[in-house]
């Protein structure tokens, strides 16, 4: 135990460290928060090394923005909405997409490469569901490590921003000695690498977790997407939203590796071809847009071939061909791993988690419903994405959210200040449950969580498979209750999901059920968990609201 000098007060931690800001997270969203944040005090908290893990650095598709001769922000905004199935907040589509373009230059200006035309303009794709080509990439597929790589350059020159890497935040911490219930958070623990528990303490703290791919058993996500953030956010009581909104792609590369090498949707977009058993383009009958539909129309076409014992390959012979290692460098590589040469030959896919539509309830700042919490990137849901994520928003939506946060910050926050209060109930809290072990370990019932996910909670569902689900994960609690740590994240988001999902009768974007097929109008509202908002100004969604039950802590 440690004395803070500024309290005088002993916490069960071996460091106290103060900032002005605390990000934990180290991809777009993140670094982007930290960097605008300057030159304010700030620390960055990841659990890997910077720039070298996060489902940012593993984004192959582009960035999506109105920066064409014949594009506007509306059409890009129109589109997100068609998207979105319903459910998107119009004025957050609206910000997105206006301030996009400044922000792609300003990284652009920080040293991001995008892949340009011979005569030196931007090259723009196109991919599913947009009706432009407005796709910016990077090194062909490699769109998100270069905006990561620009981002942490950037940072590492600012002298007041510290990160530390391979630190595992895990709790909150909240002063009760501020007004409202549960109080305003001030800090977080992280077990850092060397083993030390550390509480930083700030009166910002921001979220850029990401999300929580590696919940399901298959999924394109990093290992160590595990749905950190979500967690620690339901635990000290923040709002959170439109949990049940789980998208998956449809084409991830049938290797037999976990995780499945992602084969990105700008594949397609170039003229790569769904095709069966049979060899025929089976999308065709199934939607006007063919491969180009909205990835959850795409990913159940699949999805039912699959179930009915056929084959899916995806076909770029023709569209890539001799082109794949210089267009398309990461999934060459990833095929050619797995014993597959995709200019000679079609490529298996399967669906497989991808990205989380819900998050952390935020209004147009980034802030959640708790004092001195903000959230940004995948673990966030600003609504923008609704019910369904158009392809290649979700990196646009990182740099404009996480940029938008560090202004607010900087507009409202003071000095910091821990006070006794705040660490007194930290003490109470680490002397009834002092973390221990490893929270990097992988008990068996990981396995189990990440079957029941896939199997009852996937791309198709009912009632009585969700159901079945709760009470299996429910039944997991009392083994991951006592080392808080990425399976007992792991936990806590399985039932948070299971149980939205279990709510929303009605079938609409991510979200199918085939007890419930209909999209149906009464259900256009977003539902959000621990309690309705407060007042208009608190949350941004113009669609109907519903509360479901509080989901507590395992």
């Amino acid at each position: 135990m440690i004395r803070d000098r500024a309290t005088g007060v002993r916490a069960a931690v071996d460091e106290i460290r103060h900032a002005d800001m605390v990000v934990i997270g180290a991809g777009v969203a993140g670094l982007s928060a930290a960097l605008g944040a300057a030159p304010k005090r700030v620390t960055v908290v990841t659990k890997t090394r910077l720039a070298q893990g996060g489902a940012s650095v593993w984004a192959q598709g582009g960035v999506a923005v109105a920066m064409g001769s014949d594009d506007t922000p509306p059409l890009h905004a129109a589109d997100t909405l068609a998207a979105g199935a319903g459910l998107s907040d119009r004025r957050a589509v609206a910000l997105l997409t206006r301030e996009g373009p400044e922000r792609v230059k300003a990284l652009v200006e920080l040293g991001a490469q995008f892949d340009r035309t011979p005569e030196g303009d931007l090259a723009l794709g196109r991919e599913a569901a947009h009706s432009r080509r407005r796709i910016l990439h990077a090194h062909g597929d490699a769109t998100g490590a270069e905006m990561v790589r620009a981002l942490a350059e950037a940072v590492r020159q600012r002298e007041r921003v510290l990160v530390e890497e391979r630190a595992f935040a895990f709790e909150l911490v909240r002063d009760p000695a501020h007004s409202g219930s549960p109080g305003r958070v001030v800090g977080v623990l992280a077990r850092h690498a060397d083993g030390r528990l550390v509480l930083h303490a700030a009166p910002a703290v921001v979220l850029a977790t990401g999300g929580i791919g590696h919940v399901y058993l298959h999924t394109t996500n990093p290992p160590e997407a595990t749905g950190d953030g979500l967690a620690m956010a339901a635990h000290a009581g923040a709002r959170m939203v439109d949990l049940e909104f789980v998208q998956f792609h449809p084409t991830a590369l049938q290797s037999g590796a976990d995780p499945m090498p992602l084969l990105t949707e700008a594949l397609r977009g170039e003229g790569a071809v769904l095709l069966d058993s049979a060899g025929d383009r089976f999308m065709l009958a199934e939607h006007p847009l063919a491969e180009l539909a909205p990835r959850d129309v795409v990913a159940r076409a699949i999805w039912r071939k699959l179930q009915s014992g056929d084959r899916v390959v995806l076909d770029a012979r023709a569209a890539v061909g001799e082109r794949f290692p210089e267009r398309f460098p990461t999934v060459f590589q990833s095929c050619m791993a797995a014993g597959i040469d995709p200019r000679r030959e079609p490529m298996p896919v399967a669906p497989a988690a991808h990205y989380h539509m819900g998050g952390v309830a935020v209004d147009r700042k980034g802030r959640s419903s708790l004092g001195g919490l903000w959230a940004c990137g995948e673990v966030s849901s600003t609504g923008v994405h609704g019910a369904n994520r158009l392809a290649s928003n979700s990196l646009l939506e990182a740099l404009v959210f996480g940029a938008r946060v560090a202004e607010d910050v900087h507009a409202q926050v003071g000095a910091a200040a821990l006070s006794a209060a705040a660490l007194k109930r930290l003490a109470r809290t680490l002397g009834r449950h002092a973390p221990e072990g490893d929270p990097y370990v992988t008990p068996a019932s990981i396995e189990v969580i990440r079957r029941v996910m896939w199997e009852r909670v996937g791309l198709v569902r009912d009632g009585e498979g969700l159901a079945s689900a709760l009470l299996e994960l429910e039944g997991l609690a009392d083994d991951l209750a006592a080392v808080p740590g990425e399976a007992h994240n792991m936990l806590v988001v399985a039932r948070l999901v299971a149980r939205a999902a279990l709510e929303r009768r009605e079938s609409r974007g991510g979200h199918y059920r085939t007890d419930y097929p209909d999209t149906e109008a009464r259900w256009k509202r977003r539902m959000y968990v621990l309690g309705e908002p407060t007042s208009e100004d608190d949350l941004p969604s113009p669609v109907e609201r519903r509360a479901i039950p509080a989901v507590q802590r395992a």
